[in-house]
């Protein structure tokens, strides 16, 4: 049986959220979703997220997972918001009201432990936030539908992708055709471990497989007469390998490692680096965000500039 897909695209950080159900059962995952930040004030909304709970109203559809990709570093999740809407306080069982749990790939500690040193957090901030790590192709359900988590390392270490009938969401893995590749140079990245990953795993995939993509970045058009191309979800395993700028067929490994390692060079750290970090590596938990009663995220100043300085090793 093949998902419904709904695609949101969250338009302030570029993002596609997504709700994959089963049509026949109405069980649904949530991946990759967004909380709003502002970055003039430091305070944190639920607009994104409330969109998402209204679409899982009106389909009527029963959230069973909550699933990250990876340590998103350019936008906040709001997995921990959308548990604690979604959670079914008739449905008491020994431990209390039952919760859609939100997962990760088991290598987020790791990450947990890069980044939590670098924001002088203890363990206990982040310790068994994620209900669930998964093992590298560890398969899982949807209702009726089966699915595999796939480790997609390279743009960062902890990335996973998940396979569900004949589409994989894959995060920050590969973009659109005519955007290529995410970056490498988070620390744990890899240009080639990229390479691999797309090449290997997820362009080696039957054809008219539906790559759904983390972002999107349309290009812009150098005409005033052609406003460019929309933001658009998913491309063809097929699309990939014709045209994609930095993966398709003939693109050897050490070129594309000297083109991203390259790329990556020139590249400024994304503008919402560190408070995305801070809050995803706690699951998207708010503990202690609070100011005026607004939920708000602070941070050192000039972290970001030393963040960037330490992965790079300058």
């Amino acid at each position: 049986m093949e998902p419904s897909v709904t695609a949101v695209f969250e338009p302030v950080t570029c993002t596609w959220q997504y709700i994959v159900s089963d049509p026949s059962t109405r069980s649904a995952a949530i991946i990759d979703s967004v909380l709003d930040y502002n970055s003039t004030t430091a305070a944190i909304s639920t607009r994104s997220a409330d969109a998402l709970l209204s679409i899982i109203a009106e389909k009527n559809l029963n959230v069973t997972l909550i699933l990250e990709t990876h340590a998103h570093a350019d936008h906040l999740t709001a997995a921990s918001y959308l548990q604690n809407k979604l959670s079914d306080p008739q449905a008491v069982d020994g431990a209390g009201s039952v919760k859609p749990p939100i997962c990760v790939g088991e290598r987020i500690k790791q990450v947990q432990s890069t980044f939590a040193a670098k924001y002088g957090m203890s363990e206990q901030e982040y310790a068994g936030v994620f209900d669930k790590l998964w093992n590298d192709d560890e398969e899982f359900a949807i209702g009726g539908l089966s699915a595999r988590a796939v480790h997609l390392p390279g743009h960062t270490p902890d990335h996973m992708g998940y396979h569900v009938g004949n589409n994989v969401f894959v995060g920050d893995s590969i973009f659109q055709p005519d955007v290529g590749s995410a970056r490498a140079d988070f620390p744990g990245g890899s240009a080639p471990a990229i390479y691999d990953s797309c090449r290997n795993k997820l362009l080696s995939l039957p054809g008219e497989t539906k790559i759904w993509v983390g972002h999107d970045y349309p290009p812009s058009s150098n005409s005033p007469e052609d406003s460019g191309r929309a933001p658009r979800p998913w491309a063809t395993v097929d699309e990939h390998r014709q045209h994609n700028i930095h993966l398709r067929d003939g693109v050897g490994r050490e070129d594309f490692t000297q083109m991203r390692s390259t790329r990556d060079s020139k590249l400024s750290a994304p503008r919402l680096i560190d408070q995305a970090l801070r809050v995803n590596i706690c699951g998207g938990r708010l503990h202690g965000f609070e100011k005026d009663g607004d939920k708000v995220v602070k941070l050192p100043q000039g972290m970001v500039a030393e963040t960037m300085a330490s992965w790079r090793g300058l």
